[in-house]
């Protein structure tokens, strides 16, 4: 049995809400309504994550944490600029500036990277889960207040994933390359982040793009998060 240390990074403003991430597990969240409800719900969260983990992998380097705590790290309040990097009112012509914590400055090491590679596996198998023996028509169908179908929104996880690569130039592929089918498109991207892997261990790079710094470390902490946050939303919408 083994203590852990568990530190978070807050962000406050996401969508109307505050998000807090468990720094070194990347795909670990928790929203709240506010920054104390959400520090409160990473707790039930990091167990989850655990048996998560210890589900796809019964020998994860996880399964010996019965005890941890919380440290506190970072927060970060979101804002939004226009096209000339001031900081304005959110509108149809602003970009929203997402957390950079200070921890993703730290290069991934080689242990990072191996995981993050497990994480994503593990991640994308929910995700096709979640969809497997969906018929044609309720992957289409249209839910009141949604944006999108769960088509549309497993284009989109691909989609997003493939604007993280482009933030690190990983990328040689344009939006309008990119496969119509969504699943085709989820494996082009998905093996685009992967043969990036490998390269980012030790990496210092850190980009300025678009008003927002980017680096290996947040890229994959911003991938595993998009992606389970969205298996959970696909769920919810079939259950329906």
């Amino acid at each position: 049995m083994t203590e852990h240390l568990l530190r978070i990074g807050v962000e406050n403003g996401v969508e109307g809400r505050s998000l807090v991430w468990a720094l070194d597990h990347p795909g670990c969240f928790a929203y709240g309504a506010d920054s104390a409800q959400a520090v409160v719900n990473i707790l039930p969260a990091f167990l989850k994550y655990i048996e998560w983990a210890n589900r796809h992998s019964p020998e994860c380097w996880l399964n010996e944490i019965t005890d941890f705590d919380i440290r506190f790290t970072d927060t970060w309040e979101v804002y939004h600029i226009n096209d000339r990097y001031e900081s304005v009112a959110a509108g149809p012509n602003t970009r929203t500036v997402n957390a950079w914590f200070r921890d993703d400055w730290r290069p991934l090491t080689e242990e990072d990277v191996h995981r993050a590679g497990l994480l994503l596996q593990w991640a994308r198998a929910d995700l096709l889960e979640a969809v497997q023996g969906a018929s044609d028509a309720e992957l289409d169908a249209q839910h009141p207040g949604e944006r999108w179908s769960v088509q549309g929104i497993l284009k989109h996880v691909a989609g997003a994933e493939w604007w993280y690569l482009t933030r690190l130039g990983q990328t040689t592929l344009r939006r309008e390359e990119l496969p119509e089918d969504a699943f085709a498109r989820l494996q082009v991207v998905r093996q685009a982040l992967l043969q990036a892997l490998p390269g980012w261990v030790g990496s210092t790079t850190v980009l300025g793009v678009d008003g927002e710094f980017w680096s290996p470390r947040k890229l994959v902490r911003r991938a595993l998060w998009h992606e389970l946050d969205h298996v959970g939303h696909i769920c919810r919408l079939l259950i329906a």
